[in-house]
C-alpha cells in the first residue's frame, strides 16, 4: 500500500486540491506534524483518523535524526496494512517537512510506497494575494529570509521565514528593492496582512514572506500601454481597413 505526501495549500481549508481531498478521504490514517496543518487536515478528515508526530524544536541534528525515525517507524505499518497520509502546508516538495519523512522511510523501510500529491504552494498564491505579477519571461527567485537577512542578486525574489522583516527589509531597500510583505496568506489560522511598511509586521511570525523587485527588473509587456491610457494601436486597427493581424481579410 502507499503514503501519501498530501499538499494542503497555503491554510485554507478550500484551496486543497482535488486530488489531495480524496486522498485524506480514503487514507486510513493521516498523520499531521503541527497544530496548523492539523487545523486544515480536520476540514476534510474526522479527527478519530489524524495522527500526531511530534517534532523537538530543535537544530540539533541527532535529536532531529531520532525524531524522524521514530516518525518513520510509526508510520511505515500503517503504509504497510493499507494507505496512510503525512499532510504539509503548501506543497509537500517546497520548503517543506515532507522530505525528511521521505528520506528516512527511504532508508529503514524501503519496502514503503510512497507518492506526493502536489499543493497550491505560497510561491504561486502569493501573487494573488499581495496582487502582483510576475509577467511571462520574468526571473523568479526563492530565498529564505530568516533572522534579518536580506538575500541580494537577482531582479525579483520570493523570501520565505521572513522573522525580522524591519532588519530584512533594510538590506533589501538600499540594495535597490521595492518589498511588499505577506503574512499568513490565505491562512485562516490569525490575521493576514499585506504591507509594505515592515514596522507593521515587526513581530516575529515564521509564516511571513516578502516579494522584491527591482523597479527597472525586465521589459513591460505590450498591453501594458493599455493601463496608461494609450490606445493607439486600437485605434490603428480599427481604421486599417479591416484587415486582420496576419494580413488576410475579415
Amino acid at each position: 500500500m502507499t503514503l501519501y505526501g498530501v499538499g494542503l495549500g497555503p491554510g485554507a481549508s478550500d484551496l486543497i486540491t482535488l486530488r489531495g481531498k480524496r486522498a485524506l478521504e480514503e487514507a486510513d490514517t493521516v498523520y499531521t506534524p503541527g497544530r496548523l496543518s492539523r487545523s486544515v487536515a480536520v476540514e476534510h478528515v474526522p479527527e478519530s483518523r489524524l495522527g500526531d508526530l511530534d517534532f523537538p524544536m530543535t537544530r540539533d541534528p541527532e535529536e532531529l535524526r531520532r525524531a524522524w525515525r521514530e516518525a518513520a517507524d510509526a508510520v511505515a505499518p500503517v503504509a504497510r496494512d493499507g494507505d496512510a497520509a503525512f499532510v504539509t502546508l503548501g506543497d509537500p516538495n517546497v520548503y517543506s517537512t515532507f522530505g525528511h519523512l521521505r528520506r528516512t522511510l527511504d532508508a529503514f523501510h524501503p519496502d514503503v510506497d510512497v507518492e506526493t500529491v502536489p499543493g497550491v504552494s505560497a510561491t504561486t498564491a502569493f501573487t494573488t494575494a499581495l496582487g502582483v505579477e510576475v509577467e511571462a519571461g520574468a526571473g523568479l527567485a526563492l530565498r529564505e529570509a530568516d533572522a534579518g537577512r536580506s538575500p541580494t542578486g537577482p531582479d525579483r525574489m520570493v523570501l520565505f521565514k521572513v522573522t525580522d522583516a524591519p532588519a530584512t527589509h533594510e538590506g533589501l531597500v538600499d540594495a535597490g528593492y521595492e518589498v511588499t510583505y505577506g503574512r499568513r496568506l490565505f491562512m485562516e489560522q490569525g490575521d493576514t496582512v499585506v504591507t509594505d511598511d515592515p514596522e507593521d509586521i515587526a513581530d516575529r511570525d515564521y509564516y511571513t514572506l516578502a516579494y522584491a523587485r527591482r523597479p527597472d527588473a525586465g521589459e513591460e509587456p505590450a498591453t501594458a500601454a493599455f493601463a496608461d491610457g494609450d490606445t493607439t494601436a486600437t485605434e490603428a486597427t480599427e481604421t486599417d481597413g479591416g484587415e486582420s493581424a496576419t494580413g488576410g481579410d475579415r
